[in-house]
């Protein structure tokens, strides 16, 4: 009797423990089965609201991977709203802004590309003359070029400003220099870093395929004729327009440094105006050569000035028959010393200007000899700015 009562227990107790068992395999399966949707339901919540944030802002992302990955020159680094095909033909033959982060080795490297194809796509393509402006800071000319450039097409003509890294030029969205500063590089006078702006000034304007003639000028310069005379002048010309002579003197045969040599030798040696208006295939050479002016670099350090010598020399050495040998930038070197005359408000006049045009000076252009020599003028003294605005719809006729 006894044995049967404890054998009931045991019986009893195995099935409570049984129980038991099964209770908490229940548990566990309801709480994984309550984790595992929780975590389905929120995947497929995620999911849906990266969909539609994709979706509702596609041009944003869009944009943002053309900035990262597309060639210099194509976008610009500030974000673009507005989805840019960098690979359009539009594109790569008229960049649509100068903003880019090419170092110069990069830049040089892409301007100096040159299509085996003669033929443009484009059969009605316009010749352009991009104008260079290597300043220290503030244009005080800006206005009277900006009336220079005033009421022609844009597709005739482009601007380019190398200004110290940090300035930031300050004009009207309509202004012709709107949005028109290269990336730049601090730059000091009588070194290298000159000519190393000059030749970045030319890089860019390359990128521009339509740009078919290259003139530097300062911050003090002005034109003397209007836009229309200045473009045919220019375009019609068989030539560059680059002052360089043998000078004997010290300034001149008394900088060559002889460890230039076998390269560069002494009757090879040049001088001019640092003031050059170039055609195109000239100023590919100018970014492409590394030889020469990795030399002139190294080698042509005060009192010898790689922006008097280097493109002068290079032009005489390979490329003497394309080149007139005369700047179009009248200057006075009457005062002496190593700058020119200054200009300002008292020296404006109707005569001043017209002197400048027709100072005696006679040149050959293309086969012909013409009076008409200079198309430009430097140094002018902010003060002139009034005087020459005034005189601009006369003497200057624009």
């Amino acid at each position: 009797m006894a044995r049967s009562s404890s054998r009931r227990s045991g019986d009893h107790k195995e099935e409570t423990d049984k129980h038991t068992g099964l209770l908490k395999l229940v548990q566990i399966l309801s709480f994984l089965l309550v984790f595992v949707a929780g975590v389905v339901i929120g995947l497929a919540a995620t999911w849906h609201i990266n969909r539609k944030m994709a979706f509702n802002y596609h041009p944003e992302v869009y944009s943002f991977v053309n900035h990262v990955s597309a060639p210099g020159n194509c976008t610009s680094r500030r974000t673009v709203v507005k989805p840019v095909d960098c690979l359009s033909m539009e594109a790569f033959l008229r960049p649509i802004n100068v903003t880019h982060g090419m170092s110069d080795e990069e830049l040089f490297w892409r301007a100096s590309m040159v299509p085996k194809k003669k033929e443009y796509p484009n059969q009605g393509r316009v010749p352009k003359v991009a104008f260079m402006f290597l300043t220290r800071g503030p244009l005080p000319m800006l206005p009277l070029w900006e009336r220079f450039f005033w009421g022609h097409a844009r597709e005739l003509y482009s601007v380019y400003v190398h200004a110290p890294p940090g300035y930031n030029l300050n004009v009207s969205t309509h202004s012709p220099f709107y949005g028109r500063q290269i990336p730049s590089q601090k730059v000091e006078w009588g070194t290298a870093t000159l000519s190393d702006a000059e030749r970045r000034l030319l890089g860019n304007g390359l990128l521009d395929f339509s740009n078919e003639r290259f003139v530097l000028l300062s911050e003090s310069c002005i034109p003397v004729y209007n836009f229309p005379v200045v473009y045919k002048y220019l375009t019609a010309s068989s030539h560059s327009f680059v002052e360089s002579y043998d000078d004997p003197s010290r300034y001149g045969r008394g900088r060559y440094n002889r460890n230039m040599l076998p390269y560069i030798q002494l009757r090879h040696w040049r001088k001019g105006s640092q003031w050059f208006e170039l055609q195109r295939a000239l100023a590919i050479s100018i970014v492409a050569d590394t030889n020469y002016y990795t030399l002139f670099s190294k080698y042509c350090r005060p009192a010898c000035y790689p922006d008097e010598h280097y493109i002068p020399t290079f032009l005489h050495m390979f490329y003497a028959s394309h080149n007139s040998n005369r700047t179009v930038t009248w200057v006075d070197w009457s005062m002496g010393g190593p700058h020119p005359a200054l200009y300002g408000k008292s020296n404006i006049t109707d005569d001043f200007i017209r002197s400048i045009r027709n100072n005696g000076t006679h040149c050959q252009y293309n086969s012909d000899t013409t009076s008409v020599c200079y198309l430009f003028a430097r140094k002018f003294a902010p003060s002139a700015l009034q005087p020459l605005l005034n005189l601009s719809s006369t003497v200057l006729e624009f």
